[in-house]
Parts: structure tokens; C-alpha cells; sequence
């Protein structure tokens, strides 16, 4: 069996991926300046081709960008040759990705996109190749080795390209004041996307939902609608409109001490319940819930009751 040790192969590897950053940072300079540039200008969408592993890349960085605030898709250069290329219209801005910067499917498309006047940024590693003399922005990765032994698979140079991309999304997100709103709207599925755009308003009981008596209802006819309204809890409204609680756990603590249960509940409601507003979202809403130990919140608008938020209900929509 071959003697090998796996966690020096993988230490090499990732020493001489490292490198490659190092020299990838060492080579930045005022191409990546006005790359940026050409990007936060475009008036219509970033366009990233690549072709093999460098498409692969290009995939990843369109995502990126395109959940950064920079529209962008990725068209794979084989398919544009063959119609494709239809996708790319004025005022779009091309990306294209090529280690060698001789790529045969990025180098038959450059007349096109010469015609129809884009902005043309190229990333290869160095400024040899067809692609980059043509490119209005030529980024190169920098003089390093691949990380396979052979010196074949693309590694260090797609990690290299990668952390390109990334740089570039990350330039354009501070460019633009992209804040954390931003991206949770394209992202509405996601748990970023639930925490920041999900409001109270859209998760709590409202109308007939809520459960509410009087001041002047007995113990026992408040536990009914407790129990019909399943929140665990009512809302009490006195003779002054001020707002009371009473929860299911309330009720069990009074039967332990033999309360008489057809004493009106404004006698033994909690006087000063915990509240929030529609406006506010339902994360922060939760942590209220978990800073006062309480499974409800009544929720006022200014002076009014509007709604009753329920824990379970948060927990239902994802909001942790």
C-alpha cells in the first residue's frame, strides 16, 4: 500500500493556493480601479463568460454579484456562438474569464462584442493572450504555480479567480451602500430574508382572532375564550380602554389557591402587559419575548389594539 500522508498532500496544497492570493494582492492594481468602474456605470446587466473551470468561476462570481446588487448573469460562451449571444444587448458590460486568455469560444465572440460596443474586462493570468490585449480592462491573476503536482487541473488559478470575483462583488456592494435589507430582497426564502423583512404585522392575530374580554368578565368566561381563540392568553380591556393580560398559565396558578373563579378578571390581570408595534420586525419582536419570558405580545398602535403575536407563530415562519 503506498505510504502517503494525506495531511501534508493537503497542507501543500493549500500553502501554494495561498501563495497564489499572495500574489494575486501583490498584482492588484488601477485595472481593478477601473474594472470597478465600468461595472458601477454599466446601465444594463454584467454579463460573465468563461469557458470549462473558468466557467465554472464565472457562475459562482455572477451569483455573487447578482446577489449583491450588481444584475448579472452568466452565459456560457459555446451556447453564445449558437444563439445565445442574443441575451447580450447595449448597454451590458462583458466579464470574460480565460487562464490561457486564449480561449477558442471567448475569442470567437470578441468581433461581436466589438460591434455592438460593450465594455469588454478580461481576467487571465497574464496579459499574453488574445482576450487581454483586447479587453478594455485587462485583470491578471499574477505569476504562481497550480497546485497539482502536474501542473494540469486548474487550482490555485480558479481559487485566484474566485477571490477576484469576490473582490470585485464586495468593491461594487460598498460602492453602492448595499446594506444587509438589500440583499435579504433577494434572498426572501433564506433565514436572512425572513429576519429582515418579516414584520409583526404579517405574522400576529388581528380582528377576530384576538382573544379579548372585558374587565368585568368573570374568571371562568375568560378561560373559555382563552381556550376558543388558542393563544394561551386574553387581552383584557378595563372600563378606562387600559389593556390587561390574562394567560392559561395565570389561570392555573389561581386554581392552586383556590381562586374564586366567578370574580371579574380585571381583579387578578396583570395591569402593565409587555407590547410591541406592527411596524417593528418579528426578530426583534422575539427577542423581546425572550428578554421578558413571555410566550405573547400585544401589539398596539399607539393606543390601540391591533394585535396579539404568539410565539409559536414566530417559530412557525422560521424567525429564530
Amino acid at each position: 500500500m503506498y505510504n502517503l500522508s494525506y495531511v501534508h498532500v493537503g497542507r501543500t496544497v493549500i500553502d501554494i493556493e495561498v501563495g497564489a492570493l499572495l500574489s494575486l494582492k501583490a498584482n492588484l492594481n488601477d485595472s481593478f480601479q477601473k474594472a470597478c468602474n465600468i461595472i458601477l456605470n454599466c446601465q444594463g446587466r454584467l454579463i460573465i463568460t468563461g469557458m470549462g473551470k473558468s466557467g465554472l468561476v464565472g457562475r459562482k462570481i455572477a451569483a455573487t454579484m447578482a446577489s449583491t446588487g450588481t444584475p448579472a448573469f452568466f452565459v456560457h460562451p459555446g451556447e453564445a456562438g449558437h444563439g445565445d449571444l442574443g441575451m447580450i444587448v447595449k448597454g451590458d458590460v462583458v466579464l470574460a474569464i480565460s487562464n490561457s486568455g486564449n480561449s477558442d469560444e471567448i475569442n470567437v465572440l470578441l468581433p461581436v462584442i466589438k460591434k455592438l460596443d460593450l465594455p469588454l474586462i478580461s481576467i487571465s493570468k497574464n496579459l499574453s493572450g488574445r482576450l487581454p490585449q483586447e479587453a478594455d480592462v485587462a485583470l491578471t491573476l499574477g505569476d504562481f504555480e497550480e497546485a497539482c503536482p502536474m501542473g494540469l487541473a486548474p487550482t490555485s488559478s480558479t481559487t485566484a479567480t474566485m477571490v477576484l470575483g469576490d473582490a470585485l462583488a464586495i468593491a461594487l456592494l460598498e460602492a453602492r451602500g448595499f446594506k444587509s435589507e438589500d440583499f435579504a430582497l433577494s434572498h426572501p426564502a433564506g433565514s436572512l430574508g425572513k429576519k429582515l423583512l418579516t414584520h409583526v404585522i404579517d405574522l400576529m392575530k388581528s380582528g377576530d382572532e384576538i382573544p379579548l374580554v372585558a374587565g368585568n368578565t368573570s374568571i371562568i368566561d375568560a378561560l373559555f375564550e382563552i381556550t376558543e381563540k388558542r393563544l394561551g392568553m386574553t387581552v383584557v380591556m378595563d372600563n378606562n380602554s387600559r389593556y390587561g393580560v390574562l394567560t392559561d398559565g395565570d389561570i392555573r396558578r389561581l386554581l392552586t389557591i383556590n381562586q374564586d373563579m366567578s370574580q371579574p378578571i380585571a381583579s387578578v390581570m396583570k395591569t402593565t402587559p409587555i407590547t410591541t408595534s406592527p411596524g417593528i420586525k418579528a426578530s426583534e419582536a422575539l427577542n423581546v419575548m425572550r428578554q421578558e419570558k413571555v410566550n405573547q405580545l400585544i401589539v398596539l398602535d399607539g393606543d390601540t389594539l391591533v394585535g396579539v403575536l404568539a410565539l409559536r407563530d414566530l417559530v412557525q415562519a422560521g424567525i429564530n
